[in-house]
């Protein structure tokens, strides 16, 4: 079979985020998974890309095969479903390269033109690379997409247009509240995105700002950077008890914010207005605080709902598009002319060739064989060769 590049994903637009939580692979786990996935039948090369919108399988191999090793994986380690396999899209050849570089040029993402994308992908690839499964083929599609994505931000604005989700955290905040000025606010997380979060209220003058983390030391250092108060997380009783504003960006594979815990300081709220804001995936407060009178709750998926694109964003999005339409039909042609598939190709054939020769002959010497001997005696030889090939097809250098 000709080795094709496939995309097996699902995203925001196939699956609630209740759903993409529980597919979401960390970076530890994408290790594992790299190591389990690239020793999979079918498979030559194979990239993770797991993010808060999208957990997605870039594969170049055999489809059909490739397909069944990640609903193979996915159902040993992730409980996959039938339900959740029906979420999953599975592109092929352009398709596949067209979404690959429409998600690298943020053209995909929950909010368009998404600035972190470029620096997930960077850093989903180098895993990749480390882990030794990608090789000529997906590294050559992944700098094209990376290439692509420079020049739609050359040639569009859409990058003008990009508000990063603790932007829009705030301004989905200043919608509800008004001014924040004389609001009392609380940061739970101490990453890129709580930082984020709190350089921006200090500006606009939130009047009382705590932060929160599991590890006590980065808190106390990022308020002292911050300007903010820090309180240990097993105090976050204290100001959850007089916020009227929480942003949550942690990492951490639970909730962080309970219904128990703001049960427990309602009496003193006595109804009071909450807006609790959860940037995180796996999300960091449970959904079951809605049912609490006075509290409000956002999560990425309302985000996009609540804080609309500009209207002029919308030509420059065509702009991008028809970019990435020509770069896919100049790449194709790039890989025919530097001969990348034909020269994999090439090699499995020959190997297939070979094997059938040493089949027939091993047929001849000891046979004849029983017919359930002879397919298991066929099918093995079929997948040492797909290994071989696949394995001398990473080492090989294509110039690209």
């Amino acid at each position: 079979m000709e080795p094709t590049l496939v995309v097996i994903g699902l995203s925001h637009h196939t699956a609630p985020i209740e759903v993409r939580e529980r597919f979401w692979i960390s970076g530890r786990r994408q290790a594992e998974a790299l190591s389990r996935l690239s020793q999979g039948e079918g498979i030559d090369e194979i990239f993770v890309f797991s993010t808060c919108h999208r957990t997605e399988f870039v594969v170049w191999g055999d489809a059909t095969l490739a397909i069944n090793s990640v609903l193979r994986f996915l159902t040993a380690e992730y409980d996959l479903k039938l339900c959740d396999w029906n979420r999953f899209y599975r592109l092929l050849d352009e398709q596949a390269m067209t979404h690959a570089f429409r998600v690298s040029c943020g053209l995909d993402s929950g909010r368009i033109a998404e600035e972190q994308i470029a620096r997930q992908v960077n850093a989903a690839w180098q895993q990749a690379r480390n882990a030794g499964s990608t090789g000529r083929f997906l590294d050559a599609v992944l700098r094209k997409a990376l290439e692509v994505r420079r020049r739609v931000r050359e040639e569009t604005a859409l990058g003008s247009y990009f508000a990063s989700p603790s932007q829009r955290a705030v301004s989905l905040a200043e919608q509800v509240f008004g001014s924040l000025a004389e609001r009392n606010v609380v940061v739970v997380g101490t990453g890129r995105m709580g930082e984020a979060s709190l350089q921006i209220l200090a500006r606009l003058g939130a009047r009382s700002i705590c932060v929160i983390s599991h590890t006590e030391a980065d808190a106390h250092d990022l308020a002292r950077r911050t300007g903010a108060k820090a309180c240990a997380f097993e105090d976050r009783g204290t100001p959850l008890a007089t916020a009227d504003l929480v942003i949550s960006a942690t990492a951490a594979p639970g909730f962080v914010i309970t219904a128990h815990d703001l049960n427990q300081v309602s009496p003193q709220r006595q109804g009071r207005k909450l807006v609790l804001i959860d940037l995180a995936l796996p999300r960091d407060i449970d959904p079951g605080v809605r049912e609490i009178e006075g509290v409000l709750l956002y999560n990425l998926e309302d985000l996009a709902r609540a804080v609309e694109p500009p209207a002029d964003v919308r030509d420059d999005e065509l702009k991008a598009e028809a970019i990435v339409s020509q770069e896919v039909q100049e790449f194709e042609k790039e890989l025919k002319t530097e001969g990348v598939a034909p020269a994999i190709l090439a090699l499995r054939q020959r190997l297939d060739e070979i094997c059938r020769q040493e089949l027939e002959s091993f047929r001849l010497e000891q046979g004849p064989f029983p017919k359930d001997q002879d397919r298991l005696v066929a099918a093995v030889s079929a997948r040492i060769t797909h290994r071989i090939a696949g394995s001398l097809a990473r080492g090989r250098d294509f110039r690209l």
